[in-house]
Parts: structure tokens; C-alpha cells; sequence
């Protein structure tokens, strides 16, 4: 069966418009990317939910543990994580922006909205760095941790205030840090990686790659890809930070 044939009998079995398997093979396998690394997330807060049922009542609060803001010295419960929220949220506008503007072709606005977005990118990652710096070390925790627990054993230490790996001052149970680390660190890489993929696009964009080709649909790609990252920030911020 030759192609126009073949073009023709799926327009005769098609008769919806548009037919749904005229698809960039980019476009394709970006869905796919997403939807694996979408249950790539999905086993994380899965398994942070069980162990968090489980534990109950020995769990850390996040309200309680996550209160510091910079350069206000008193407790604002969850209100930095509230503000990376935010900034993660209009990124994702700007970049409906850029996304809108290249299919109008408009590459001043493209460059434009690429730009904040890539800002806002990087006040999220520079956020979470702050986050984890002060989970660390626990300076502007209003708890005075001088005990602890390490792989099951209570310790005793005047020095000791805040979280890692193997050691908790916030829970008796250092899977709490353990879960930190492990979900907020993975989104927080695929951010970054995302803030290099819009720098990359910004600047094929700017050099007129994207006119040559005639179309702009690497942005609309970047889109998807930033899109999903901001989604699956509202689930952790959700069922780590909220419940």
C-alpha cells in the first residue's frame, strides 16, 4: 500500500478533523517521557505515604520543622515553601506565554517570556538550596534540639539541631529526612534540568533556529516538560508539606 493510500484510508476511518495520530515524533516521545517519569513520582509519594500511615504519630511535622523565612527571625509555618509554590506557578505562566507567542511566530516575545520563566527557575532552585541548607542545619529552628535519634538509638548532643541522613532532630525517625531529601531533591534536579533545556531553547530562539525551521514547536516541548515539573511540585507540596 503505497502512502497517499495509506493517507486516505485513514482519512476515511478518521473523520474527526484533525486526525490524532498527526503527531511529531518529538511530541510523541516527550508524552512518554513524562508519563514513565510521572510514575517514576507517583512510587515516590506512594511509599512516603505508606511509611508516613505508618508512623504516625512519631512523624515530624512539616508546619512545625519548615517555619524559617530569610531575614525574618520568627516562625512563618510553611511560608517559604509557599512562596517557591508561587514563583513555580508563574513560571509556568510565563512559559504558556512563550509557548502562545512561538505560535505566532513572535521570537522577541518568545525570548521574552523564555527569560522570566528561566528566572523564576532559578529562584526555585536557589530556594530549595536555602531550604535544605537551614534543614541541615536547623539554625533558625525554634527547637533546641540537645537529643536526637541515629539508626534507632537516642543520642545526646548540645550541638546537634537539625537533619541528615543517618540523624533527626526534628522526628525520632530519620526517614523523614530520608523521604526530604530523596523527593525534593529529585524534582528540584528536574528543575534545574529544565531551567538548562529553556537556556538552550532561549538561545536557538534568539539566534532565529526556530525561523529557519518555520515553526516553533521545540518551545512548545520545553512547555511540556516545564508544565509537568510544576505539576508534580503542587503533589509534593501537597503530601509532604500539607498532610
Amino acid at each position: 500500500m503505497s502512502n497517499q493510500t495509506a493517507s486516505l484510508a485513514l482519512r476515511k476511518d478518521w473523520d474527526g478533523g484533525v486526525s490524532p495520530f498527526g503527531v511529531s515524533y518529538g511530541k510523541l516521545f516527550m508524552w512518554f517521557f513524562l508519563v514513565s517519569d510521572a510514575l517514576t513520582f507517583s512510587s515516590l509519594l506512594c511509599a512516603y505515604g505508606f511509611i508516613r500511615h505508618k508512623f504516625t504519630g512519631s512523624w515530624a511535622e512539616p508546619n512545625k520543622v519548615f517555619t524559617h523565612f530569610p531575614f525574618i527571625h520568627k516562625d512563618l509555618p510553611l511560608a517559604y515553601v509557599g512562596f517557591m509554590t508561587f514563583d513555580l506557578i508563574m513560571s509556568s505562566v510565563t512559559m504558556v506565554l512563550a509557548v502562545e507567542a512561538g505560535h505566532r511566530k513572535s521570537r522577541k516575545e518568545v525570548v521574552m517570556w523564555l527569560f522570566f520563566t528561566i528566572i523564576g527557575g532559578f529562584i526555585f532552585v536557589g530556594s530549595q538550596c536555602w531550604e535544605w541548607y537551614h534543614f541541615i542545619t536547623g539554625e533558625e529552628t525554634q527547637q533546641v534540639a540537645r537529643d536526637y535519634w541515629m539508626n534507632g538509638k537516642h543520642i545526646i548532643d548540645a550541638h546537634f539541631q537539625g537533619a541528615n541522613l543517618v540523624a533527626n532532630a526534628y522526628t525520632m525517625l530519620p526517614t523523614f529526612g530520608d523521604f526530604f531529601f530523596c523527593i525534593t531533591g529529585f524534582h528540584g534536579f528536574h528543575v534545574f534540568s529544565g531551567v538548562i533545556i529553556n537556556i538552550v531553547i532561549l538561545i536557538m530562539v534568539a539566534k532565529g533556529v526556530m525561523d529557519k525551521r518555520g515553526h516553533y514547536e521545540m518551545v512548545e516541548k520545553a512547555g511540556l516538560y516545564w508544565h509537568f515539573v510544576d505539576l508534580v511540585w503542587v503533589f509534593v507540596f501537597t503530601f509532604f508539606y500539607l498532610l
